[in-house]
């Protein structure tokens, strides 16, 4: 959502006619959209197939962010002049009504806007009925809060997904299979392979992962007899445990991971699930912010920028680090499977969703601030204005702070990529 600048509502001089773009101006239009669209293309092209989809998944994210602001303000009967996808130089757009609609060069986001979103803005006095700061608080509050929720609406959506149709690793099942072999391990020696199933260890069945892993552990250096299912054939497989150490003791290590079978819960389970996960994982994103934010967290994620962590812990990711959307999509596109990548995906919009209530401009928990205490220091049935140009001190210190952590972020994570090995 975005405050329109202001307009000068003087009518147009008649000295001089209107200027017109030439066939300069067309030619240069043309050829700045040919090459971006060249861009476009070339970074599909460059990309992963996953990479792709997860970039698609946050412009799309974006695009419903600002589709809640559209769809409330219109519901409100605001006047909505703009709702473009990217900042910068206009690449396409088209006019429906009295709105344009279309994309513009940076896909750094989106915004709608809509006219008088403060007492800052001059707008026609035809339209003043229309404006953001004439409609009623409730009005005013479902517009601000609409980003917001159009998040957390797409986070129960994905978690639901993920937990109702694709379903989620059970654990506890004893249908699991060998998901990875390690390199030089002992399973690798035995001939396993990804897919296969072990039955049984020196002839005793195990019911779960779980239990034959204790069994293994407890025998480091055995030579053990594998019972293995490949396919519809029964194996006999054989090697000597190797050893690893576990505080501080020494268990045995065979070097193959389990990938469990998918479980799926009812519908109405799942809804219910995801909406608790939803508020859990909202609480959990109010605690991360204020702990970043916080004079130890800034500290640390200096000392982070500087280098300074990597000293102390060059493997370890620091926990003072923020990721640029470049480390969204590195982290996502890394999911062992699309679950994972739904869930990245899930919480990513919580944070978002969180983040984008901070009761500060240009956040729309700013505008629910304003409006909020707008509606407080109304008396009598006379309407409160609050003198916005108070606070845009304020609001320039939170824009640079923004930026600066965009920018370091955004630095960390070409320099220094996210990696969930």
């Amino acid at each position: 959502m975005s405050q329109g600048a202001p307009s000068d509502t003087s009518p147009p001089s008649t000295d001089q006619p209107p200027a017109k773009v030439g066939p300069a101006g067309e030619v240069t239009s043309w050829v700045r959209r040919a090459l971006i669209t060249a861009a476009v293309i070339g970074l599909g092209l460059s990309v992963s197939l996953p990479t792709l989809a997860i970039i698609l998944a946050l412009v799309f994210m974006i695009f419903m962010h600002e589709l809640g602001h559209y769809l409330t303000a219109r519901a409100a009967g605001m006047k909505v002049t703009e709702f473009f996808i990217g900042f910068g130089p206009r690449l396409w757009s088209f006019r429906r009504g009295e709105t344009e609609y279309g994309f513009k060069a940076i896909p750094a986001g989106a915004y709608v806007r809509i006219i008088g979103m403060s007492n800052l803005e001059q707008v026609d006095p035809g339209d003043e009925a229309r404006t953001y700061r004439q409609k009623p608080y409730w009005r005013r509050m479902s517009v601000a809060l609409a980003g917001s929720t159009m998040h957390f609406l797409m986070a129960i959506v994905l978690f639901f997904t993920v937990v109702s149709v694709i379903g989620t690793p059970d654990p506890t099942s004893s249908r699991w299979t060998v998901g990875a072999v390690s390199e030089g391990s002992a399973a690798e020696a035995a001939g396993l392979q990804e897919g296969d199933r072990i039955l049984a260890v020196d002839g005793t069945r195990y019911e779960s992962f779980q239990a034959l892993s204790a069994h293994l552990r407890a025998n480091p250096g055995k030579r053990v007899e594998l019972l293995v299912q490949r396919g519809e054939r029964e194996l006999t497989l054989s090697s000597t445990l190797g050893t690893s150490q576990s505080e501080g003791q020494t268990v045995g290590f065979l070097g193959v991971g389990a990938e469990f079978p998918n479980e799926r819960v009812g519908p109405l389970e799942g809804v219910v699930e995801a909406v608790q996960a939803t508020g859990e994982t909202m609480w959990l994103s109010v605690k991360g912010l204020g702990q970043f934010f916080s004079p130890e967290g800034l500290s640390g994620y200096v000392e982070t920028l500087t280098g300074g962590a990597a000293e102390s812990d060059a493997e370890a990711p620091s926990e003072d680090r923020i990721i640029s959307v470049v480390g969204a999509v590195q982290i996502a596109s890394q999911s062992a499977n699309v679950a994972a990548a739904l869930y990245f995906l899930f919480a990513i919009n919580v944070f978002i969703g969180v983040f984008n209530l901070t009761p500060l401009l240009p956040f729309d928990g700013g505008h629910v601030a304003i409006a909020t205490y707008e509606r407080i220091r109304s008396r009598g049935g006379r309407r409160y204005f609050a003198d916005v140009s108070k606070l845009m001190p304020l609001t320039y210190a939170v824009v640079a702070l923004l930026a600066l952590v965009f920018v370091s972020s955004l630095y960390l994570d070409i320099v220094d990529p996210v990696s969930l090995q």
